[in-house]
């Protein structure tokens, strides 16, 4: 029997875990030590203040947390509606090619299709996570001509 996931948005229960999985996150995929209280700090921002995005986490049937996304916006003048944008997905380990990003993803997809000015979804992914990538081609994402550039203030 499949599992079942409930997706919610995160509260201030879910920091310590959810300040895990983000330092977790970046260790794997980026080689990146993150400072957990700066972390701690951004996600309880995120919980208080709903116009900057929100976190979301998925649990098992027993309440046990297995997976975290957070997703803010962007306003597309050239659509006249917003993009949902993506961010610090992660699933723990033991929980992956199970179907909780999926089921993450089809939460916020159904949540951006009920709203009339959402125009889509995006997220960035590193360019060697094949596995994840392949998730997003799966899910009905296509790869843009965009490329990403930044500077980052607190790097």
């Amino acid at each position: 029997m499949p599992e079942t996931w409930k997706v919610r948005a995160a509260d201030h229960e879910d920091l310590d875990e959810l300040v895990r999985f983000n330092c977790d996150m970046a260790e794997e995929t980026e080689n990146r030590k993150l400072d957990p209280e700066r972390v701690r700090r951004g996600i309880r921002r995120l919980i208080d203040q709903p116009d900057l995005g929100r976190a979301l986490v998925v649990t098992d049937s027993g309440g046990q947390r297995v997976g975290c996304m957070s997703v803010t916006t962007e306003w597309s003048d050239w659509r006249n509606g917003r993009f949902l944008w993506i961010q610090s997905v992660y699933i723990v380990p033991e929980f992956r090619r199970r179907g909780v990003f999926s089921a993450l993803y089809r939460h916020i997809e159904a949540e951006a299709r009920s709203e009339s000015d959402v125009c889509g979804l995006r997220l960035y992914v590193e360019r060697e996570n094949r596995n994840a990538q392949a998730t997003y081609l799966n899910l009905g994402m296509e790869e843009t001509h965009y490329r990403l550039f930044e500077v980052d203030f607190h790097a």
